[in-house]
């Protein structure tokens, strides 16, 4: 994997089952974090280009979970369901991703926050249970360049919203 520029778009590596999706986002950790941890931040930028996000319901605790509805530009709405598994602020969060609890093709995420300079490092790492689901998600859902848009709208937002409303 290369290194990304603080504007760069974000950098993708992949393994038999393993997606992972880097970007330096010209932020520090602490915000990176929080956009990630807020369910008033994560509606506002969560998902690929042209979704939206709709929360049905949000406790951001290990154990909790969030359940939402994303939206696309196409009008099909995708059920989904993460439950966080590790949180440790504001250096990592691990997840459970699937369409509902229980969903026995749910994929595991890890998301680190280093610091890069004044800026934050974030790591995508996604497991999937086998590589014919990696494959599905890369070539049905194109789980890579969602994954690049995902973290490309989180980064616009914390460099615009985010930080803004922190320096006022």
């Amino acid at each position: 994997m290369s290194a990304t520029g603080r504007g760069a778009a974000a950098q993708s590596a992949r393994t038999d089952r393993e997606i992972v999706i880097s970007r330096v986002i010209d932020a520090a950790p602490e915000l990176v974090f929080e956009a990630f941890t807020e369910v008033r931040h994560l509606s506002q930028w969560w998902g690929p280009e042209g979704f939206s996000t709709t929360t049905r319901s949000f406790e951001f605790r290990v154990g909790g979970e969030w359940d939402f509805v994303m939206h696309g530009p196409d009008g099909t709405d995708y059920q989904e369901w993460i439950s966080w598994t590790e949180i440790v602020p504001p250096e990592r969060i691990a997840m459970l991703h699937g369409e509902s609890r229980g969903d026995p093709n749910a994929f595991e995420s890890v998301l680190t926050f280093a610091p890069d300079g004044a800026a934050t490092r974030i790591e995508m790492r996604t497991v999937f249970p086998t590589k014919e689901l990696c494959d599905e998600a890369v070539e049905k859902y194109h789980a890579i360049e969602a994954g690049q848009q995902t973290l490309g709208n989180l980064a616009a937002y914390v460099t615009g919203t985010v930080r803004k409303g922190a320096e006022d």
